[in-house]
């Protein structure tokens, strides 16, 4: 939890308690259904929780905002991001049905009112529309942009316009350039001091 009060403070009494509770909650389902890696369970504050809110470092979402979570897996970015911006609704995608048991079991046991889920694949997702996509090392910026694209509303309710805004590590060069886009590329190592966030990145790609 120090990882999270080191770097975000405005929070309530509330919002801190629902991130004291992801420990335990991902640990015991953690037993049952693995979504996140044995070894990392123990840095999950460090490793998942604090790397999902680097987005909420850079971007502060209005409320009314809404934001698909495309792969959520475990929940990651989107049950922090959702704690952390309470009027705003997430809604966590993902195309393996038990992960999201698990994100429907966190979500509902910490009381969290601005998440929704769908057992189903992005590209998939029909008749809805985000002011934005969010993701984590789910697959390659061209097609993270194929399926998030036809899911953006241009309105903006925001000061920084509708767009995808991923996370990713290593040497992205390459990937980049087969996108054919051009992301603006944050270093996490800009925003969080710590070793892991080394070659770490976030990149925002607008409508």
């Amino acid at each position: 939890m120090e990882y999270i009060t080191q770097y975000f403070s405005d929070f309530t009494p509330m919002q801190l308690k629902q991130f004291e509770q992801l420990q335990n909650l991902y640990s015991d389902w953690n037993e049952k259904i693995n979504v996140i890696s044995r070894k990392d369970i123990e840095h999950l504050y460090l490793k998942h929780v604090l790397h999902s809110l680097s987005i909420a470092a850079a971007f502060e979402f209005a409320d009314g905002s809404s934001v698909i979570d495309i792969g959520t897996g475990g929940g990651f970015p989107g049950i922090p991001l959702a704690i952390y911006f309470p009027e705003v609704q997430f809604h966590l995608a993902d195309s393996i049905g038990k992960k999201l048991k698990v994100v429907e079991a966190v979500a509902e046991a910490i009381g969290l009112k601005n998440v929704t889920t769908q057992h189903i694949r992005a590209e998939e997702i029909k008749n809805r529309k985000f002011d934005f996509a969010v993701s984590r090392a789910v697959a390659p910026l061209k097609e993270l942009w194929k399926w998030s694209k036809p899911l953006l509303q241009k309105n903006n309710k925001n000061d920084f316009v509708n767009g995808l805004i991923c996370l990713k590590g290593g040497d992205l060069a390459q990937e980049i350039s087969e996108s054919g886009l051009k992301p603006n590329l944050v270093s996490l190592e800009s925003i969080f001091k710590e070793d892991y966030f080394k070659e770490k990145y976030m990149l925002y790609v607008k409508l």
